[in-house]
């Protein structure tokens, strides 16, 4: 993947109420897809982290399009949700026309934003050993996809 291009347009990503600063590019691997990661800003906070993977490979299905961390005392604030929508315009820039998004089967609040997204569960399962990400006990992942 060393030939993919990344677009300076989206280092910096905003709306009303928070600013999105790309903090790192990954250019992508055998196993994890070119990404960009974003540091969450409300007013001058960081409030949290949001990346959005770019393309599709085997392992995607389970890892997902987009990550999120949001800080423990920032919770509650659909600051997840509303950082995602950002960076949908960047999948759509890449030309993506829809989106695989993951969480644990447990993660109440990350499925609540995935749903709110207006994504689809396609299925709960474990994955299986040759996800590169796979550990022992490791939770199902719920699974789902969103049209752009």
């Amino acid at each position: 993947m060393s030939n993919f291009s990344f677009f300076n347009d989206f280092d910096i990503l905003s709306d009303d109420e928070m600013t999105l600063k790309i903090s790192r590019k990954y250019q992508g691997d055998n196993e994890l897809l070119p990404f960009y990661y974003y540091d969450i800003y409300v007013d001058e906070t960081v409030v949290g982290k949001i990346s959005i993977r770019i393309g599709k490979n085997y392992h995607s299905y389970y890892n997902g399009h987009i990550g999120y961390e949001i800080d423990k005392e920032y919770r509650g604030s659909n600051y997840a949700y509303k950082a995602s929508k950002l960076v949908l315009q960047v999948a759509k820039a890449h030309e993506m026309s829809e989106l695989i998004l993951t969480c644990d089967e447990s993660n109440i609040a990350s499925y609540k934003t995935i749903e709110k997204l207006g994504a689809q569960l396609i299925e709960i399962v474990k994955p299986p050993k040759d996800y590169f990400a796979y550990r022992e006990n490791m939770e199902r992942q719920r699974i789902y996809k969103v049209s752009l």
